[in-house]
């Protein structure tokens, strides 16, 4: 497992999320960054997700559930993504930008969950812990550990993640799968 990013590692992927989002307004493309002018912690290959919400909204949300590039590259791809690729909201303006709060959520790698039933599965759950990911078919969908802050019941949050997938409980033709992982929040 990758160590903890230290407080000015944090900052720093703060400040370039943030210019990244800067850099979109103005060319409409992420900011570029070469990842050999970062911390090692920093070119390491993790998935990051970027978070944005403004006046306690969210207003974006965008990441990669696998590792693929360096956490640098990755967070400044993922914020612009997040301000002006999300499809559920409209691209960011500069005016929101202003007011927008970040949030980088750093995952640990996926490990697969053995479970015999839904009730087994809801049981091996750790609200406030788990990052959780759920599949039936080429269904797919996640919620990150910060979900819980507002679905803290296993049986509610379980129950919205399937409905983000479209999973339907009574196709019996594919089982579903779920896989946990935890993450590291920006700021904390």
């Amino acid at each position: 497992m990758a160590e903890l990013l230290t407080p000015a590692q944090g900052e720093t992927l703060l400040d370039v999320a943030r210019r990244s989002i800067a850099h979109g307004l103005v060319h409409g493309r992420p900011l570029a960054v070469e990842p050999d002018d970062y911390d090692e912690a920093l070119r390491a290959v993790r998935a990051s997700f970027v978070t944005l919400n403004l006046c306690g909204q969210l207003r974006g949300c965008i990441g990669a559930l696998e590792a693929g590039m360096p956490l640098v590259v990755d967070v400044t791809e993922h914020a612009f993504a997040a301000a002006f690729r999300d499809p559920r909201f409209a691209p960011l303006s500069e005016p929101e930008f202003r007011d927008v709060d970040l949030h980088i959520s750093v995952l640990t790698p996926s490990t697969p969950i053995d479970f015999d039933d839904e009730a087994d599965l809801l049981r091996q759950l750790r609200p406030g812990e788990d990052g959780l990911i759920i599949a039936k078919g080429a269904r797919r969908a996640t919620f990150l550990p910060s979900v819980w802050a507002t679905l803290p019941d296993p049986v509610r949050f379980l129950s919205h993640l399937k409905l983000k997938a479209r999973i339907d409980d009574d196709d019996p033709r594919e089982p579903l799968r779920a896989w946990r992982y935890t993450t590291e929040s920006i700021p904390a």
